[in-house]
């Protein structure tokens, strides 16, 4: 199976992300983003407001002011409230009533990206349409600005840490606590460096937190959900009951148990969602993307619970979730969604319902936490020279993609997609024989590398 996404100017998979400085990550375009979203989502004659959140990148402080200063122009009202998670952004989005809300992050990425991602007054990133609309008139000039008199005013939000954390709080069961457990969070110098390691105090374990010091450059630098080495060898040297590592703006979340082995979104899905049913909570089947693992199908498919499986990215997730009215979904990196408390994917939200499942099973995270066997799968990431087109359209590459899906067929899978984000081509192959399944990535990336 080949999945391509669609290629636009400026929006990705997950907004509009690049390098800091770096066309279209620049103080003038993202003015001309600010502008072209405040016209779009000018609706009515009241006044008009926007949230702003930003994670602890050096660049924010550049884009921050340039997005202001859009919205503003445009009429509207800026609460900011950085530095907070991605999903706090679109709580307040819903909570304090905005016609928009914005979150400044490149997630996973290296200090040296940065993104814009949008939410829609509901508190949901916004559709294909309705970003591919921004992306037009960003090109065009705005001429509908608003009157010196209608301008609008920007102020910090100074509580807003403080409400994310009574809202975050609120999505742990009721009745029990995590006094007793000994918990290492990795903040991934992001987003949450504050935030994360509160609640979980608040709800009565005992912390040590880690990578809780950012500086503006090191943020998901060997640390966070992309890098959990520091995060595993932390929890077996304190002893802890489990590790729990973010990225960078803490919209995901990949899980350590006591004896340092990390579990994928994958195993933490299928453990919340048996817990869902068990207890009668799970609306439909989970939601996953075409990245997650087989052995997860096959292991949902025998308890009666039923997959549904989308286009990678988490808001493709939330619109199937939101389609067929189902409460779980995610992806195999971390982005976990409760669609009972969140709009998007949140990293401590989701951590909190894994621990309250640890806390009322009783036994240790790694019989908890190993759900399913999962199949070989390999993942390997081919970087191509845009300037020369797309490899996918060249002959050479689809005959080796064909020749690897019929090696695999009735015994895996192939999948082969652009990044959303990055000149790269990801290339995955799943299947009970892991040999062959290396044979078939390393065939076509071969086929890949040949032609770029």
């Amino acid at each position: 199976m080949v999945t391509v996404k669609m290629t636009r100017k400026y929006f990705g998979t997950d907004g509009v992300r690049g390098t800091a400085n770096i066309s279209p990550i620049t103080p003038d375009l993202i003015l001309r983003l600010a502008l072209a979203a405040g016209r779009h989502f000018q609706r009515g004659t009241h006044r008009h407001k926007v949230v702003i959140g930003k994670d602890t990148r050096l660049s924010g402080y550049m884009l921050e002011p340039a997005l202001t200063a859009g919205f503003t122009s445009m009429g509207m009202d800026v609460f900011l409230v950085s530095p907070l998670p991605t999903p706090a952004v679109a709580m307040l989005t819903k909570s304090l009533r905005c016609d928009l809300g914005v979150m400044i992050s490149a997630s996973h990425n290296p200090y040296q990206d940065n993104g814009i991602k949008l939410f829609g007054p509901d508190g949901y990133k916004l559709s294909d349409e309705t970003e591919s609309e921004i992306e037009r008139m960003m090109d065009e000039p705005i001429a509908d600005l608003a009157h010196p008199s209608k301008l609008g005013r920007a102020q910090r939000l100074e509580d807003a840490r403080g409400r994310y954390i009574e809202f975050v709080k609120r999505t742990f069961p009721a009745g029990i606590s995590l006094s007793g457990l000994k918990v290492v969070v990795d903040c991934a110098h992001g987003a949450a460096y504050k935030v994360a390691p509160e609640v979980l105090y608040e709800l009565g374990a005992e912390v040590i937190s880690i990578a809780v010091h950012p500086n503006g450059t090191n943020i998901n630098d060997q640390c966070g959900a992309t890098s959990p080495a520091a995060l595993c060898e932390q929890v077996v040297a304190h002893g802890a009951d489990i590790g729990i590592a973010l990225d960078g703006d803490a919209d995901r979340l990949i899980i350590c148990d006591e004896t340092g082995h990390v579990l994928d979104g994958d195993q933490l899905m299928a453990l919340v969602a048996c817990s869902y049913a068990k207890r009668g909570n799970l609306k439909g089947p989970l939601v996953a993307t075409v990245m997650s693992n087989l052995g997860l199908e096959r292991y949902l498919d025998k308890k009666g619970i039923g997959l549904l499986r989308t286009a990678v990215g988490d808001r493709y997730v939330v619109e199937t979730m939101r389609a067929k009215n189902c409460n779980l979904g995610g992806e195999q990196s971390g982005h976990i969604i409760m669609g009972d408390h969140s709009t998007t994917g949140d990293g401590i939200v989701a951590a909190l319902q894994v621990l309250s499942v640890l806390v009322e099973d009783g036994r240790p995270m790694s019989e908890v936490g190993r759900v399913f066997e999962p199949v070989p799968q390999l993942l390997q990431n081919v970087r191509f020279d845009a300037g020369k087109g797309l490899p996918l359209d060249h002959s050479d590459v689809k005959t080796a993609i064909r020749a690897g899906e019929e090696t695999l067929q009735g015994q895996g899978r192939v999948l082969i997609r652009k990044s959303g984000t990055e000149p790269l081509i990801r290339v995955m192959a799943e299947g009970d024989d892991q040999a062959m399944v290396q044979q078939v990535v390393s065939e076509i990336c071969g086929a890949i590398e040949a032609v770029s």
